[in-house]
């Protein structure tokens, strides 16, 4: 009689197989939002930053000039510039914060439009993504976020916080 032996089989059943999977996938639904929020905030940070250089250069361009009248967000740029987009380059979808930098004691003129005295300043950062945070800074030194698209120039409005 011949004996058989039993040998075992080599690879993987389906049942270990979708284990592994049913593994990965919780780690992804765990990782992917957790990632999310941390690019947001990279986002937001990287707005601050952008506003705090604006305003730097805001004090700097009055230094020199006793006023912010013909203040540009890009040096000798012609025509004078008053938006900034982050990333830096970006263009439609891409843009995650449009900064704008506007006349303090009235929000609808440029700093370069005719009439305006530039006596103040406010910029806004508006974000992209609702979920991300809007920004106001203005030469008073008042400040405040909100998380959603839209924020008025004098911080006004629900769902404002007034620090950042």
């Amino acid at each position: 009689m011949l004996s058989r032996r039993l040998t075992p089989s080599q690879g993987f059943t389906l049942i270990e197989l979708l284990i592994v999977v049913v593994i990965i996938a919780i780690f992804a639904a765990i990782a992917i939002p957790s990632y999310q929020v941390y690019a947001r905030r990279a986002q937001a940070s990287q707005a601050q930053q952008e506003i705090q250089r604006l305003a730097t250069e805001l004090e700097k361009h009055k230094s020199r000039n006793f006023n912010y009248v013909d203040f540009s967000t890009i040096a000798n740029a012609s025509p004078k510039s008053d938006v900034v987009t982050l990333p830096t380059g970006a263009t439609g979808a891409g843009i995650q914060y449009t900064i704008t930098v506007r006349d303090g004691d009235d929000p609808t003129k440029t700093l370069f439009a005719n009439g305006v005295n530039g006596k103040s300043w406010v910029i806004t950062a508006q974000a992209a993504n609702a979920k991300n945070w809007s920004f106001v800074l203005n030469s008073n030194g008042m400040r405040c976020k909100r998380q959603d698209t839209t924020i008025a120039f004098d911080c006004s409005g629900s769902g404002v916080e007034q620090t950042w």
